[in-house]
């Protein structure tokens, strides 16, 4: 124990004296027996993630379900100013048919359509009389998908939120001006409340869908007349907003207005091949201060985001595809999978949904470097902690709260992985501690028969950036991955460059 005496300089004033200067000693006791990281942890390389965006990027794949007014219109965005009448289901809508589906096709959750640009709810609120309750159909009297939706992903295991959209082309309020100035009744008398109706449906949300619209032609209750709002994030007043929401349910997740996830840019299906999770648009930057990591929204029909009659479905090939190009990239993936007239997902979409799921599971099913008798060492390995240890053997231990960690000052490493015979395998993945903050930028992998003689895999594939989860075939194409398998007893990974001293909780072989 060691005392340590500090003179703190102190302007004092006291009653009836003139101001001095006085000198005060403060003795403080230090234990300096008691390490400031007793883990020796990395220090964080910031930004970092918080809670609720780790456990949302846990999510990964998930999808979206386009249903409502324009499902019977045919548009993709209504005017708002359709009569209630028009949603006429043919049969109760079954939104645990969708969740069902897309479990099956390898999905953990999904993000139902509550109320789209047209304004319409999907559920009897008290916001507005443009809501199932005033369709004179008497499945769209029976219908309420933001409760049908929470309780079957409950039952199902299964993650769920809700796309609630800010603008609104039915209400007399959106956009609404006095005296040339944005009034506040939208945010108050409906966003808001609209958004607290979506809370009770549960806590345990995992996200809530913002679309950036910022207006158009529309309703707006009779005026039929063309709004636009100057700035999104204070018209609908959104940090308010999220304190609010995040009081309701913790682990939301708020996309796009929102402002703690990011659209990747494109609604092709794919990130870029370098992925950032700070910055914007599909490869983000290495240099921004917000974490902001991307979500890809892609769709799996050809119609449009909502159902049409007579689109097709894409192959399970085409979606695996779009899986590598997103998830495997360090980015979200949400697949939109419209419901039909009569309120679930066409026999078609089942099938490939199930396809998909099957060749999930055959291609990235069984991580090889996880089974028993693999080795694999670390050219340089960080020092254990008091309870902690940072050994390579933490890659391939199953478990994502451990992981190998190289020394502070070291930025590049070199990891080798002995299967305990040749196989031919596919792709490797590899998932940094993103806890302490995107790290690696640079890496190669390579494979071997004998060890000594090394071939480099992964084609023209930009190996930069890994965060969350980065995914390479190792024969270079996403397009036809599963051929031209490689045989390999070893695979090498070579990290040639690092924001700091690289980790990894994860790697996987398959």
């Amino acid at each position: 124990m060691k005392k340590i005496s500090i003179m703190l300089s102190a302007l004092c004033l006291a009653a009836g004296m003139p101001t001095v200067l006085q000198a005060q000693t403060t003795d403080f006791t230090l234990d300096q027996s008691v390490p400031a990281n007793p883990e020796n942890e990395p220090r964080p390389v910031f930004p970092v993630p918080t809670a609720r965006q780790l456990k949302w990027n846990q999510t990964e794949f998930y999808a979206f379900f386009h249903y409502g007014m324009n499902t019977y219109t045919g548009k993709e965005w209504g005017n708002g100013s359709e009569s209630p009448n028009t949603f006429a289901p043919t049969a109760v809508p079954k939104p645990r048919q969708w969740l069902e589906a897309v479990k099956a096709g390898g999905m953990k959750g999904g993000i139902a359509v509550v109320k789209h640009h047209d304004g319409f709810c999907l559920w009897p609120t008290q916001t507005t009389e443009h809501n199932v309750s005033k369709s004179s159909n008497a499945n769209a009297q029976k219908t309420n998908i933001p409760k049908d939706f929470a309780e079957a992903a409950k039952a199902l295991d299964m993650k769920y939120g809700f796309y609630i959209s800010p603008w609104d082309r039915n209400s007399a309020y959106w956009g609404e001006k006095v005296n040339g100035k944005y009034t506040d009744n939208y945010a108050k008398k409906v966003f808001f409340a609209q958004c607290a109706e979506m809370t009770k449906y549960g806590a345990d949300q995992f996200e809530m869908w913002f679309d950036g619209a910022t207006g158009d032609n529309g309703y707006y209750g009779g005026a039929n007349e063309r709004r636009n709002i100057d700035n999104a994030q204070r018209y609908y007043d959104i940090p308010n907003l999220r304190d609010s929401i995040h009081n309701a349910c913790p682990n939301i997740i708020l996309w796009g207005t929102g402002g703690e996830a990011r659209w990747i840019g494109n609604e092709a299906g794919w990130a870029g091949e370098t992925c950032w999770s700070m910055g914007d648009g599909e490869t983000g930057s290495e240099t921004a201060w917000k974490w902001f990591p991307g979500e890809s929204d892609a769709k799996a029909t050809s119609g449009g985001w909502f159902y049409h009659d007579g689109e097709t479905c894409k192959s399970a090939n085409e979606m695996f595809k779009i899986y590598l190009e997103t998830v495997g990239r360090n980015a979200t993936l949400i697949l939109n999978f419209p419901p039909n007239k009569a309120g679930v997902l066409p026999d078609a979409d089942v099938k490939n949904l199930k396809d998909l799921g099957d060749m999930l599971t055959k291609r990235l099913g069984t991580d090889l470097a996880a089974q028993n008798g693999v080795a694999i060492t670390a050219s340089t390995t960080r020092d254990k902690g008091q309870t902690r240890t940072y050994d390579a053997t933490n890659m391939i231990d199953g478990k994502i709260d451990t992981y190998w960690a190289a020394p502070d000052g070291t930025t590049s490493a070199t990891i080798t992985v002995t299967l305990p015979e040749a196989k031919t395998i596919y792709y490797v993945a590899l998932q940094e501690y993103i806890q302490l903050g995107q790290r690696i930028k640079g890496f190669t992998i390579e494979t071997s028969t004998d060890g000594t003689n090394w071939t480099k895999k992964g084609g023209s594939i930009a190996t930069t950036t890994v965060g969350y989860k980065r995914i390479i075939p190792l024969n270079g194409s996403t397009s036809n991955s599963y051929t031209n398998g490689t045989k390999a007893k070893y695979v090498r990974v070579t990290i040639k460059d690092s924001r700091a001293c690289p980790t990894l909780h994860t790697l996987s072989i398959f």
